[in-house]
């Protein structure tokens, strides 16, 4: 069972940087105007759940509130 022999447990880095370019080359990058607009949707869906959640937060405050006033 434990008659295996070594193999190379760490591969050398330089296979490591040269696959590490490689695979850097298969990346599609975006152009300004698609980037532009993904970051802007991004933002303004964060803006939008930001303003959601603060509205259901206090709506729970609020509903937490009156239940503490009337016990």
């Amino acid at each position: 069972m434990g008659d295996t022999a070594k193999t190379n447990e760490q591969a050398p880095k330089k296979s490591f940087v040269k696959g590490l370019k490689a695979e850097f080359r298969k990346i599609s990058w975006p152009d300004k105007e698609t980037l532009f607009k993904q970051s802007t949707a991004v933002v303004i869906i964060s803006i939008i759940l930001g303003l959601l959640i603060t509205a259901i937060d206090f709506c729970i405050q609020f509903g937490v509130d009156k239940l503490l006033q009337i016990g």
